[in-house]
């Protein structure tokens, strides 16, 4: 488990909501390690939280004292995020990070995905909904029809598969019947 980090699909399941922003981190960043039952934040942390919430570029820098409830969801994803990687793992795990964002959030969601994979060097296994967003962020897809391995590929050669094509998307032939 140390070398593993998540982000749940609703990112309510991964914070406490009527706790501060920086009292979030601070639970994630103690994660794994010895507890005492002195606990606070020091300034040294809050510093790093606000350097640490700035790479997300959603002006949460400066609230740290605000409640996690009160945040968007996009807001809300992107510090589960956050919260995951500071113990730098090895392996992130993502169950439909993308749920409820429209496509300008899948973009910046990408955006940081990249960001996070090469600062942090770690592996991302990603279970996603949002075709655009997996062909866009992944090196490797594999594609799971009704629990079973239906392909594991590229993104180039996942889009141009037929039995893909057929499962996800309907055949050719549906298509065309459907411009017409």
């Amino acid at each position: 488990a140390t070398y593993l980090g998540r982000v749940f699909q609703d990112p309510m399941l991964g914070t406490a909501t009527n706790m501060e922003i920086q009292e979030n981190l601070a639970l994630a960043k103690r994660r794994g390690k010895a507890r005492t039952l002195r606990w606070r934040i020091t300034q040294q942390e809050r510093t790093q939280y606000r350097e640490l919430l700035k790479t997300l570029d959603l002006g949460l820098e400066d609230r740290l004292t605000s409640k996690v409830g009160l945040l968007s969801g996009g807001q809300r994803q992107a510090l589960t995020l956050l919260m995951a990687t500071l113990t730098k793992p090895k392996l992130l795990l993502l169950d439909e990070p993308a749920a409820g964002m429209n496509n300008d959030e899948c973009v910046e969601l990408a955006k940081l995905l990249r960001d996070v994979q090469k600062r942090f060097q770690v592996t991302i296994i990603i279970i996603e909904h949002h075709i655009d967003l997996v062909f866009d962020l992944c090196s490797r897809i594999c594609v799971l029809n009704l629990g079973k391995v239906l392909k594991i590929d590229i993104p180039q050669n996942i889009q141009s598969d037929e039995k893909v094509i057929q499962s996800y998307l309907g055949s050719r032939m549906e298509k065309n019947d459907e411009q017409q």
